[in-house]
This record gives C-alpha cells, structure tokens and sequence, in this order.
C-alpha cells in the first residue's frame, strides 16, 4: 500500500485544514489507519486513528474536540478535519496503516507511512 498525504499548510491560529491521505495499490478494508505528527527535535506523536471496517475512531486528549478523522470508503482515502489550531499543532502530519484490528495509537504498530505534509500554525 502506498500512501500520499495532502493538504497541509500555512494557517493562522484558530483556523482549520483538512488533510487527506489516499491509498494507492491496494485496500484499506483490512487495516486501522492512523494520523501521526512530528515536530522538530520532538518524538512522534498519536494524532487520530480510525477503524476502516465500521469507522471507530481514537483521539489523544490533545486534539480530543478539535480534529476529526473520517474515511471515505469508495476513495480508498482518509481525512483529517482539524479545527481550532494552535502553534503547537505546527509538525509535518503523516498517515500510516496497521494491521490491528483496532485504531491503535502505538506508531510501533504501523507498518505502511507515507511521506508527510508540513502543517504550520502562526500566532
């Protein structure tokens, strides 16, 4: 599976961006897929998760209320909704796929990342 990220970018605090990840060479109907992010000199941090088979979800308390992940079946892709950002929220985003059967937030158990989309959050 190969996966593309998308829609990052420039954004005053406050403001929202949508960020899509889409999957290219085969199905995300087996796997949990995942937003992770990470900033200069910080670890990776657990962003969203979702369940593709009946789209459970798993937030850390950080974004809890402010990010959305969603998936659109027939697109083979994911979205990110994030809304209310702030300066901290400034990392490069990527998704990734684990075979778990439930939206874990353990970037150990993704195996499949794409690239990464720069989001940055002015104050």
């Amino acid at each position: 599976v190969q996966l593309v990220e998308s829609g990052g970018g420039l954004v005053q605090a406050g403001g929202s961006l949508r960020l899509s990840c889409a999957a290219s060479g085969g199905t995300l109907s087996s796997y949990a897929v995942g937003w992770f992010r990470q900033a200069p000199g910080k670890e990776r941090e657990f962003v969203a998760a979702i369940r593709w088979s009946e789209g459970s979800t798993n937030y850390p308390d950080s974004v809890k209320g402010r990010f959305t992940i969603s998936r659109d079946t027939a697109a083979n892709a994911v979205y990110l909704q994030m809304n209310s950002l702030k300066p901290e929220d400034t990392a490069v985003y990527y998704c990734a796929t684990s075979p778990r059967w439930y939206p874990t937030g353990r970037w150990t158990e993704y195996d499949y990342w794409g690239q990464g989309t720069q989001v940055t959050v002015s104050s």
